[in-house]
């Protein structure tokens, strides 16, 4: 995929073009970067136009200055998408990456073909003890790149992905995420809970692996219960990131999903 810089920003993007074809935003997950998708991207590369991104502070986009936070990721997708010209996208995000999706999908909602978020939770409706316990998680982990990336990595894996050969995929990536880089999800809890959902002109899709942690299942449930028109997928034999753990059947899901939409 060719790698494009998008101007006035930290943001490295990549395209593969083919066609006419419907466009898919592909986002990532934390301490990875755009290359947790390269199965997908190899599946869909003949039927879909394709775009990702590295988000800041991940990849290629480190090239930071003062005042750059995660919450403009939003605002600079939306300028991507002006760039590269495409009206309407189905947006896939995995982790933190269906944070990003759900909060360009807030702000610019009539942008989006379709939602589809995956080891997420509703951020319009994130129960406050959740967060306070996701916090904690969050800071532990911290904790343990402070001392050791590589400690912090390989523990770090059997959270992130079930089967051994994604967790050595994530590993891979992860070894590569830079310390300075946390300063960046800092400013996460400024997407939480600040709109309130409307009527979605759009299809959603949210899901996990049956072997993601207690807390992930929980937030699906609640997120169920809140939107009961959306369609709620959990993975056999996968963890936290899906699409990594079983590639065959997660796009096998979304290719099923995009067809409805």
């Amino acid at each position: 995929m060719k790698p494009i810089k998008l101007t006035h920003s930290p943001i490295t993007y990549f395209v593969s073009r083919t066609g006419q074809a419907e466009w898919i935003l592909f986002i990532h997950a934390a301490f990875v970067n755009h290359n947790m998708f390269k199965t997908q991207f190899e599946y869909f590369e003949n039927t879909y136009n394709i775009l990702a991104i590295d988000i800041i502070g991940h990849g290629q986009s480190t090239d930071t200055q003062k005042g750059d936070t995660i919450d403009k990721m939003s605002k600079w997708i939306f300028d991507i998408l002006k760039t590269e010209n495409i009206d309407k996208i189905h947006l896939v995000g995995v982790s933190l990456g269906a944070v990003l999706a759900q909060d360009f999908a807030n702000r610019y909602p009539d942008a989006v073909s379709s939602l589809a978020c995956f080891g997420g939770y509703d951020i319009n409706r994130f129960d406050a003890k959740m967060q306070k316990e996701n916090n904690a998680k969050q800071k532990l982990m911290m904790l343990k790149a402070l001392f050791s990336v590589t400690w912090f990595a390989k523990a770090n894996k059997k959270i992130s992905a079930y089967t051994p050969q994604a967790q050595n995929e994530f590993f891979t990536m992860n070894i590569l995420f830079p310390k300075k880089s946390f300063m960046f999800l800092a400013t996460l809890n400024r997407m939480i809970n600040r709109h309130k959902t409307g009527q979605r002109n759009y299809p959603l899709l949210i899901g996990c692996g049956k072997f993601d942690i207690p807390m992930e299942l929980e937030a699906i449930k609640a997120w169920k219960s809140n939107e009961p028109d959306c369609t709620v997928v959990l993975f056999e034999n996968a963890g936290h990131c899906v699409n990594m753990d079983v590639p065959q059947e997660f796009n096998k899901t979304m290719e099923e999903f995009w067809r409805g939409a």
